[in-house]
């Protein structure tokens, strides 16, 4: 089993005296004014919560842009600032986005473009020269930076995400010393849908720059290697799962991330989460005699609309839950600037009214739309509250709410309801998996999930608990840097 201090040693025995530079989008930390004063943010990120121990042990730096508006004034004549606040272990080092390479890096390629393109949705995608150009300039940037904090030493970098295509190849470029590693942390499409991209031997080669290239599953990995293939001149071992261009290797694995279970399972435990409970039951009143929960960002990847459809034809089909059942969707609003989620949130909103206002029934309303970020104390006290929990992504890498819906559930209760297009189904095989195009087979899901018995829900439960426990965060990242610390620097390093 591996835990937080077991991966601190790992990385303490095995990385000593080389560099270890993280470069994400998002920071672990925001500088915030409240007031006359500044505070500290620490913002939700299940990609923070995967990086954060092996920063701790590493003491190395995270590279990221700083978006905080007090965040200038936090960091020292070098853009650094040492964290956490309270008990500094490791270095963030911030980069500055003029408001036009946010707006094309960041709103227009990565989220209009790419998140389109690597999500089987059936939302386009927009390209706009001007945007790749905004993309282009930004991963120069944080090249800039990562070259400037490596220095001459030995140093592994370790790129997050689809934001940096380019960076991998730039670093190569510059300094050949650096052992350069990168997790895709969405899904890659087939190679058929990835023709409509107007830079594909762009992209590919920036990404073929990497020593490691991770994706969730052995599924996007066979995906990534066909495209290369198909695309642009390179020599695919389909059996290595290796891909040699220009004289140097990309190892491409796959490395299902998962959450920090034991964490999710004592807060679910804890006097807090207690109190919420009550207080949430409270909130629903005594005719929600049955709960349902679905949380996430409001993104149209996530199959928000369909589940709201789901909960109708529940309530069309199965009547006896009507005046019983509440839903609570919490949706935290997500890249408003991008006209697909403005109009995805539209969507959402005129069907919560017309779901209320068709089913409503003396002080009841079978749904509760939030639209705002709730802490993890809240969340653990829905999911500890509902009887079933819907994860219905349209397509999702892998979807971690599902496993901290699991394990959030000391008790053994409640039900998964589970896209069989999300990466954490190939692990859950215990949820009630469905096909989130489908509504109504979601809203049978539901049905399924109330007259259940108890013994098998607990069964079911268990077997997941069980899985998630075993393959935790700590397991990821041990896997992650056990690829990496297989490659050699050169040694004139």
């Amino acid at each position: 089993m591996w835990t937080r201090n077991a991966l601190q040693e790992f990385i303490s025995a095995k990385m000593a005296g080389i560099k270890f530079i993280v470069v994400a989008n998002r920071e672990p930390f925001i500088h915030t004014y409240k007031d006359d004063r500044v505070e500290v943010l620490k913002p939700a990120s299940g990609m923070a919560t995967a990086i954060d121990p092996i920063m701790d042990a590493s003491g190395g730096t995270w590279i990221a842009h700083g978006s905080g508006d007090a965040d200038r004034e936090a960091v020292d004549e070098f853009d650094r600032v040492r964290v956490p606040p309270e008990n500094p272990t490791y270095t963030l080092r911030r980069v500055w986005l003029t408001k036009e390479q946010e707006e094309g890096f960041y709103y227009g390629m990565a989220n209009d473009g790419l998140w389109p393109l690597c999500h089987v949705t059936f939302t386009a995608p927009t390209f706009r020269p001007k945007d790749w150009e905004q993309y282009e300039a930004v991963n120069r940037v944080y090249a800039d930076a990562v070259l400037q904090e490596a220095g001459d030493g030995p140093a592994f970098v370790f790129i997050q995400d689809y934001h940096f295509a380019l960076l991998p190849r730039m670093l190569k470029n510059a300094n050949p010393k650096l052992i350069v590693a990168q997790f895709w942390h969405i899904p890659w499409p087939n190679k058929e849908v990835f023709r409509v991209f107007p830079w594909k031997e762009q992209l590919l080669d920036g990404m073929l720059g990497n020593d490691l290239l991770g994706f969730h599953l052995r599924y996007h990995c066979q995906n990534f290697l066909d495209t290369v293939d198909r695309q642009i001149e390179a020599r695919v071992d389909n059996e290595r799962f290796d891909i040699v261009r220009g004289g140097r290797t990309t190892c491409v694995r796959p490395f299902p991330i998962s959450i920090d279970f034991d964490e999710v399972n004592a807060l679910a435990q804890s006097d807090e989460v207690r109190a919420a409970t009550a207080k949430w039951k409270r909130v629903l009143g005594k005719r929600a005699e049955f709960v349902g929960v679905g949380i996430e960002r409001l993104d149209y990847s996530k199959g928000i609309p369909s589940r709201l459809r789901a909960l109708d034809d529940l309530f069309e089909r199965y009547p006896q839950y009507r005046g019983k059942l509440t839903f609570v969707q919490v949706a935290v609003p997500s890249r408003q600037q991008v006209p697909a989620y403005a109009r995805l949130a539209q969507e959402v909103e005129q069907l919560a009214r017309e779901i209320n206002f068709k089913w409503k029934d003396r002080g009841w309303h079978p749904l509760l739309l939030i639209e705002e970020h709730l802490g993890p104390v809240d969340m653990g006290a829905l999911h500890r509250l509902s009887h079933y929990c819907v994860v219905s992504s349209l397509h999702d890498g892998m979807n971690l709410v599902a496993k901290e819906y699991i394990a959030g559930r000391p008790d053994e209760g409640g039900a998964l309801i589970l896209s069989r297009f999300t990466g954490s189904a190939r692990e859950l095989a215990d949820a009630l998996q469905v096909n989130p195009f489908a509504y109504h087979e979601i809203a049978d899901a539901m049905h399924q999930a109330l007259v259940m018995p108890a013994e098998e829900r607990q069964r079911r439960m268990r077997k997941m608990r069980e899985h998630v426990a075993r393959h935790n965060v700590y397991r990821w990242g041990a896997k992650v840097l056990s690829e990496l610390l297989k490659f050699e620097f050169p040694e004139n390093t």
